[in-house]
């Protein structure tokens, strides 16, 4: 019997279909051996040597992993293909007694039987260059998290957190804010001319004068150009007919696919991530069983294998024909920065369409697979063909130009339309036949004003893709990244919009201060760089983190000796401490604000703080028919709770209408835009 060792629980079933007897899978549940919690655990004096431990809540489970590799004929380690799954690896090696150097490393992109099949056939030994790029990122973050925390917890609010990349994130954040703060509108016209020929309406717009290209800024500049249009022929001076080409987009990485579930799907990073999971390790699909659907879903290249390329392009000829397919098969261009550990974002088999596994799946994970598919799918196809005609049209001096497009052959665009945002969309119509000296027929001409807009705030897929360019990050770590900023009250959403939060502009303006030599964009990427060196087996990991040590120690030590703190002072306030009757502070900490009593710490009494808007009341309490108020907890939760909070126990997470239920009397409660009981199943109409 062989052992083979996994990381997900998810992927047993999967695995074990294609493995068949002879072979038992063991699931770790991640990581069992790790850096403890509850210590620094990195002996700076001693090369920077980590302490590693058996994680505490792993203990049954490292015991059972021991006893069947010790009844096993071979150890096989399938831990994912990365840097991370590489270290865990390690770690199982060591906890085992393996020789990382002997061939127990197994490794496949995508859990299919051929793929699988073929990992057994080429095991190898573990990868301590990837091990080592991977601990020296371990270190690294240790030292950001236990040294720097501390002091912004210090001067900034108790029991605050700093990150090597999470804090650069958040200053992307911050400073995208700023710049819209101090954005100033700038005011332009736009002058469009209304046309039809044949009974075909088309658009021109202004465009120049004089051969010149025009601004017009203001009212007054506006109606002196319409006083020369509004009384001028348009005739026409130039038709320009060419044709142009659309390229397939790549196939997704981590990055774009996060992008597209966003702006295509409106699914968050959390639930994007949490889909792929399940995409990549295994779903129950009807007459199938568990199968994987999609391959490895963190990596930054767009490579493909030849297999796959070929399997799609069969695909393509024989459902759309030879016409959609291209002269030579398309290849993408990996970015410079780039892993290009794996292949891109696929799906394994063209011929599990989304269709065919759409009652099996559920709705998020239907649309993520159809999503990954249809890109995949267009990404092998021929080119979008458009015929163009550009019209320039000349009114006393002043020159228009119409646009109008044709598709003559969809090509990729017949299975997938790329996202362009609503700012970004042209308006671009069919034009009649117009001829060069050509009268154009005007039915109006109408001015608009305008302003330049500000940057628009990030999103969390737009957040990770400006940490991708930047390189910043890498894709097995955008998610946790982005995720932390909202998690710790750093950043908070508007819509889908990121809005940094008083505490996480408080502390980006701290670490500008004392530590933007390290907290920035040019040396974040520089050290992922680096990490890349060691991977490659260019730099010893103990080197790079010692260089990263040797400029960060000063700033540690320059900022906890100054006296410069960003700590909000206590405020006193008329409200009295229900417990021993002093007066209330407010304070300020990690979820926002809150009172605390000024009789600590003999008295430890906490209370939510209310806003003036917190205290508008939202219904009428069901129980006393007192004003039901909504409330913060500690971590930030809002919750409903009546105004008599002694003599009446009325609490819900959910607004309460005020209304009973027709059906059995318990209170209404409001879900989105629907009114439901919250006991029975009754919903208003």
């Amino acid at each position: 019997m062989k052992l083979v060792v996994i990381e997900a629980p998810a992927k047993r079933e999967t695995l074990k279909k294609y493995l068949g007897n002879g072979y038992e899978v063991f699931a770790t549940k991640g990581h069992i051996r790790d850096l403890p919690v509850k210590s620094f655990a990195i002996d700076i004096n001693n090369n920077f040597e980590p302490h590693y431990e058996n994680k505490p809540d792993k203990k049954e489970l490292i015991s059972e992993l021991k006893r069947k590799a010790e009844k096993a004929d071979d150890v096989l380690i399938a831990t994912d293909p990365d840097r991370e799954g590489e270290a865990i690896s390690w770690h199982i090696a060591h906890v085992l007694g393996l020789d990382p150097n002997t061939k127990c490393r197994i490794q496949f992109n995508e859990i299919s039987k051929n793929a699988v099949l073929k990992a057994l056939d080429n095991p190898r030994a573990i990868d301590l260059n990837l091990v080592n790029a991977q601990q020296a990122r371990r270190v690294m973050d240790r030292i950001v998290g236990y040294k720097l925390s501390p002091i912004i917890s210090k001067k900034v609010a108790p029991k605050l957190s700093a990150g090597r990349v999470q804090s650069v994130a958040l200053k992307l954040v911050v400073d995208r804010e700023k710049e819209i703060e101090n954005f100033k509108p700038e005011e332009y016209w736009t002058v469009t001319a209304f046309h039809e020929k044949n009974k075909i309406p088309f658009k021109s717009t202004l465009q120049t004068y004089k051969s010149k290209k025009i601004k017009l800024a203001n009212k007054e500049e506006v109606e002196k150009a319409l006083s020369t249009i509004k009384s001028s022929q348009f005739v026409v001076e130039n038709v320009k007919k060419s044709n142009t080409k659309s390229h397939a987009p790549a196939p997704f990485t981590t990055s774009t696919m996060q992008q597209d579930a966003l702006n295509k799907l409106g699914m968050s990073l959390k639930k994007t991530t949490a889909s792929a999971q399940e995409l990549y390790e295994g779903v129950e699909v009807k007459g199938e069983g568990k199968i994987a659907l999609i391959t490895y879903i963190r990596t930054d290249s767009t490579r493909v294998s030849e297999d796959a390329q070929k399997a799609c392009l069969n695909f393509i000829e024989n459902k759309f024909g030879k016409n959609y397919l291209p002269s030579k098969p398309n290849i993408y261009a990996t970015k410079k920065n780039a892993q290009d550990a794996h292949e891109a974002i696929r799906p394994i088999s063209m011929q599990i369409t989304p269709e065919m596994v759409q009652d099996s799946l559920t709705k998020d994970n239907y649309r993520l697979y159809k999503l990954i598919y249809e890109r995949f799918l267009a990404s092998q196809m021929n080119e979008a063909e458009y015929s163009n005609v550009t019209v320039s049209i000349d009114a006393g001096g002043y020159g228009f130009k119409a646009t109008g497009r044709t598709l003559e052959f969809p090509g990729y665009t017949a299975v997938y339309k790329e996202f362009v945002d609503d700012d970004k969309k042209q308006e671009i119509s069919k034009l009649p036949k117009i001829e060069e000296k050509e009268i154009l027929e005007v039915k109006d001409v109408k001015e608009e004003q305008k302003f330049t807009k500000p940057p628009v705030r990030y999103t969390e897929a737009s957040l990770v893709k400006a940490m991708e360019e930047k390189g910043i990050g890498r894709p097995a770590t955008y998610a946790a990244t982005v995720t932390i900023l909202t998690a710790r009250n750093y950043a908070e959403k508007d819509g889908k919009y990121l809005v940094p939060t008083e505490l996480g502009r408080k502390i980006t303006e701290y670490l500008e201060k004392f530590f933007s030599g390290v907290i920035n964009v040019k040396f974040t990427a520089h050290m992922e760089n680096r990490l890349d060196d060691i991977a490659e087996n260019k730099d010893d990991w103990h080197d790079v983190v010692n260089s990263f040590w040797s400029g960060f120690k000063g700033l540690l030590e320059k900022a906890d000796s100054s006296s410069i703190s960003m700590k909000s002072e206590p405020i006193e306030t008329d409200i009295i401490c229900d417990k021993c009757g002093h007066k209330m502070l407010l304070r300020e900490g990690r979820f926002g604000k809150f009172l605390g009593c000024s009789n600590f710490p003999k008295c430890r009494n906490i209370m939510p703080y209310q806003t003036t808007d917190a205290k508008k009341p939202v219904s009428k309490c069901p129980e006393c028919g007192k004003n039901v108020y909504a409330v913060k907890t500690k971590k930030g939760k809002t919750f409903y709770a009546c105004e008599d909070r002694e003599g009446c126990n009325f609490m819900s997470w959910d607004i309460p209408t005020g209304e009973k239920c027709p059906e059995c009397g318990k209170y209404m409660i409001r879900k989105g835009k629907r009114e439901k009981c919250s006991s029975c199943k009754y919903v208003k109409a």
